[in-house]
């Protein structure tokens, strides 16, 4: 199996150079940011986001896309059952309405869907616009039969074998598989707050 914790890829596009990298901590506040940007305050009631709720992306597949040292593209995946198939899910990718047109969100899904092969993923399903993801080999051929847990627009539940054959008979409801994410712990002074007589 592949190692691709410190994978990273540099990548000019219209003599713009940026570089893609596995997602580090230091990159959530950014991150988040970006994906209000480009989502909305509402992007926590999607109905992908049901399969995220509570989960850790794949392992090792979470990146960033940076230029000049800046946030400028994020794209994760995340383990699904689709059908009783197992499967990932791609999203959401974002990429900073400054460095659109250079081929950033591209290298992302590129590189992403790379090391999902190499790690032996065998499917990657997501919900997005087919002209723009048919490119890297996205359809509808295998995903008639899968419903997620919202409502969605059919013409928009796209599929992509990694592995010939990988998401036969993949039927019923997607439904989130991965790790659950850790539970974050109260900060000192809160517990301090608790523990401490309250004033009369």
């Amino acid at each position: 199996m592949t190692d691709t914790r410190n994978t990273s890829v540099a990548l000019a596009g219209k003599a713009s150079l940026f570089a893609i990298r596995a997602e580090r901590g230091c990159d959530i506040a950014a991150r988040e940011a970006l994906l209000d940007l480009s989502f909305g305050a509402n992007r926590q009631l999607r109905t992908c986001q049901r399969l995220r709720d509570g989960r850790t992306p794949a392992e090792g597949l979470a990146f960033s896309a940076l230029r000049q040292g800046r946030l400028v593209g994020t794209l994760r995946f995340w383990q699904v059952s689709a059908g009783g198939v197992p499967a990932l899910v791609l999203g959401p990718l974002a990429v900073d309405s400054s460095c659109r047109g250079i081929g950033v969100g591209a290298a992302l899904v590129r590189h992403g869907l790379a090391l999902a092969k190499a790690r032996g993923h065998g499917a990657v399903i997501l919900l997005g616009d087919a002209p723009y993801y048919g490119r890297f080999g996205f359809s509808t051929s295998k995903t008639g039969e899968l419903l997620l847990p919202g409502p969605f627009e059919r013409e928009r539940l796209l599929g992509l074998e990694l592995r010939d054959g990988a998401l036969d008979g993949a039927w019923g409801m997607i439904a989130p598989a991965g790790k659950g994410a850790p539970q974050s712990k109260p900060r000192a002074s809160a517990r301090a707050r608790k523990l401490a007589p309250s004033a009369a």
